[in-house]
């Protein structure tokens, strides 16, 4: 695993040298070879040099993406060109590494080192918190991966966290639109907030916290209307390890204005989208029954209304 460690930190070097000089793929070759014999010559580690070299260098234009979408605050050409190169390491073993090889969370504490290493005094917290939040949005990561060094916990003793969501609607032009956000790996998903547990937010409900959480993440002053759904998984967190989020759903309604989605790591986009065409956008599958039952009541609304005018 040492050697590991000092292969990966070769690669690391050439990828320096690499975003710093613009090199070909060629000079990428002879900038690893020539590393290698300076650094590790005794290595004996060359192919997977090679293998992650050429991983990070190809899919460089994802995991630049990645990287944008994970820490909006912080435009790449602000972060510092080894930390940028330490996160694209990282996110390749992260996000396409063989997960037997390379465990979620080798992947992250391997290059949480190579920060501390090579970049300056924040540079550990920095490459910690960018990784951490992928892995959070991940959710899966190793989730079923036990662990030979701990007592696997029993469900019910799981840390657990209450969230509130909603399914929020606005009427707006003899029409009805869903307000959804969009997360950093492809899917429209439904807005929803932690049900707060701090002593200044004493004894808060999962309506209260929900109305809050939506107005946090997208700016709405929601009413609920009715109770959804609930739905509950395991996920893990890199703090504490497993853990258990209790989600209730409500369907809400707002007026129909421009959403405000806040800046936080996870979530890159905020729309409208009208009822008919909401179905057709790529959704988690346990999201799908929450919005179809949202979408029958909205529906079945609208046709005893229209009648109603009739």
């Amino acid at each position: 695993m040492a050697n590991r460690h000092l292969s990966r930190s070769v690669v690391l070097q050439t990828l320096f040298e690499w975003d710093f000089r613009n090199y070909s793929i060629a000079g990428v070759d002879e900038s690893l070879e020539r590393n290698v014999g300076e650094f590790a010559p005794s290595a004996g580690d060359l192919p997977f040099m090679a293998e992650l070299l050429h991983g990070v260098v190809e899919r460089k234009p994802d995991l630049d993406l990645v990287i944008e979408k994970a820490a909006p605050e912080w435009p790449l050409e602000r972060i510092a060109l080894v930390d940028r190169n330490v996160l694209r390491l990282g996110l390749f073993e992260l996000l396409f590494a063989d997960r037997e090889k390379v465990p979620a969370k080798v992947a992250i504490n391997e290059a949480i080192e190579l920060a501390k290493s090579f970049g300056g005094e924040n540079s550990g917290r920095f490459v910690n918190g960018v990784l951490g939040a992928v892995y959070k949005e991940l959710g899966e990561p190793g989730k079923d991966e036990i662990s030979k060094k701990k007592k696997d916990v029993p469900y019910d003793q799981l840390p657990l966290q209450n969230l509130g969501g909603a399914v929020v609607f606005a009427r707006h032009q003899n029409d009805v639109y869903l307000a959804l956000v969009h997360d950093i790996f492809g899917h429209w998903t439904l807005s929803k907030g932690k049900i707060a547990d701090a002593p200044e937010i004493a004894n808060e409900t999962v309506e209260e916290g929900t109305v809050r959480g939506l107005k946090e993440e997208l700016g709405l002053d929601v009413a609920l209307v009715e109770k959804l759904g609930e739905n509950e998984y395991v996920a893990s967190d890199p703090a504490i390890g497993k853990k258990r989020k209790h989600v209730t759903y409500f369907l809400a309604e707002t007026p129909f204005t421009e959403l405000a989605l806040e800046q936080k790591g996870g979530l890159d986009d905020a729309r409208w989208f009208r009822l008919a065409d909401v179905l057709e956008l790529n959704f988690y599958d346990d999201m799908l029954p929450i919005v179809t039952k949202a979408i029958q009541k909205l529906t079945a609304t609208k046709v005893h209304t229209a009648s109603s005018k009739r």
